[in-house]
């Protein structure tokens, strides 16, 4: 008996071990600090995303694989008699990926894009959300209150179709994070000067 029970107490350590490493190689996003800040022409989102890429992402960038990350942004306003009303619905792409010639990643967002001699500070960069101008001047009410809400997820349906099948079949290449909600009324300020076009660069860091 002491012999079984030595054994089913190794089993339950080695079960909870793989546990704990299944748990540490997981992927996954969370959203922290979204904002939305008065401009000239609108007002500006930001957010910092936390991004966890698994084993399996990382191996497919390094084999030269684009990951296309979609920032999701949406207003909506509540309607006593009816379903809440959508003011606005609008997404913004990035691309990451890696290039085996010159053994850099790259960050881009349409004709903006950035290299880094790392996966670490590709990602870092990619976490940081500034001035993306969401929101038209005169596009929402002042003092009326809405709801904004972010997100951030991987985009399979931009990859490859053939590489498409496995990836959807595959949990490890689910990642999304939850929507950050959170209350927003508009006031009238003193508008500051904003771009109007989302930063990949961090403050001091100019895009190349």
């Amino acid at each position: 008996m002491p012999c079984y029970g030595k054994r089913f107490s190794s089993l339950l350590l080695g079960l909870l071990l793989l546990s704990v490493l299944a748990s540490g190689w997981a992927a996954d996003i969370s959203v922290r600090n979204p904002n939305l800040s008065a401009g000239d022409d609108g007002y500006t989102l930001a957010a910092d995303f936390n991004i966890n890429l698994n084993a399996r992402l990382d191996e497919a960038i390094a084999r030269g694989i684009t990951l296309y990350f979609v920032v999701d942004f949406e207003l909506s306003r509540s309607r006593w008699y009816w379903l809440d009303e959508q003011v606005i619905s609008r997404s913004q792409t990035y691309q990451l990926s890696y290039h085996a010639l010159t053994r850099q990643y790259r960050l881009s967002s349409g004709a903006l894009h950035q290299s880094f001699a790392s996966l670490d500070d590709a990602q870092r960069i990619l976490s940081r959300l500034r001035n993306w101008q969401v929101l038209d001047k005169g596009s929402i009410k002042v003092d009326q209150t809405y709801l904004a809400a972010v997100r951030m997820r991987l985009d399979l349906s931009q990859m490859p179709k053939t590489f498409q099948v496995n990836a959807l079949a595959n949990r490890d290449w689910n990642l999304s994070s939850d929507w950050a909600r959170w209350n927003f009324t508009p006031v009238e300020t003193a508008p500051f000067t904003a771009t109007g076009t989302p930063t990949l660069a961090a403050p001091g860091v100019d895009a190349k």
